[in-house]
């Protein structure tokens, strides 16, 4: 083999790094010009590879926006799993705030995620698995809460469903300008006092349903 034969081996780029630069390509992209900019030709370009290396790296789009989604699920979880205030009160108030500040710091990925903002026919159990786990993270942190008598959730899944459902309303409507009082954080943080106070254990029993 000649010196530049091997030399070109030596340099060849993995296939796991060529993927997360694909990725990061897509990003950068998705953040750039918003989902209808996301497509296999400007991710190509941003990464300065040929379309082909999207379809033979990732399965094209579909691919590709799976990819990105677990991505940002990942991240969600994360943002979750951040939380490690001493005290309960406090850790699940920041926890609810930190999902505000991923959602309005991330409105594409957002949207890709909850909205459906790129449709794709593709969605494979290892994206299921990842949305799944992000999900799972916010029911430990209801699980540690009702331990601690913070709030009662004999079903911590029930439980953690409501606090996001309320969450998820509330920055959905924020991220398309539909809040309507002057103050959006404080609305939002009195939205958490109002939902984690509606999941307090009741005088009449006692305080504690451990």
């Amino acid at each position: 083999m000649s010196e530049a034969g091997a030399a070109g081996r030596r340099s060849r780029t993995p296939s796991a790094d060529i993927e997360r630069e694909l990725l990061s390509a897509a990003e950068a992209v998705l953040v750039r010009d918003g989902p209808g900019g996301l497509t296999v030709r400007a991710v190509a370009a941003q990464a300065g590879i040929a379309p082909m290396g999207v379809y033979n790296r990732l399965g094209g789009k579909d691919g590709l926006v799976d990819a990105l989604l677990i991505r940002g699920f990942d991240r969600l979880r994360a943002t979750i799993e951040a939380s490690r205030e001493p005290d309960m009160p406090t850790r699940l108030r920041a926890c609810g705030m930190r999902y505000r500040q991923f959602a309005l710091a991330n409105p594409h990925f957002y949207a890709i995620m909850f909205e459906e903002a790129i449709p794709h026919r593709h969605e494979s159990e290892d994206l299921e698995e990842h949305a799944r786990a992000a999900f799972g993270a916010l029911v430990r942190l209801v699980e540690l809460a009702s331990a601690s008598g913070v709030i009662f959730a004999p079903n911590p899944v029930e439980a953690a469903q409501q606090i996001w459902s309320a969450l998820h309303g509330a920055v959905a409507l924020e991220l398309k300008g539909l809040v309507l009082t002057p103050d959006p954080v404080a609305t939002y943080a009195a939205l958490l006092d109002t939902v984690i106070g509606g999941l307090a254990p009741k005088a009449d029993s006692g305080g504690s349903h451990r």
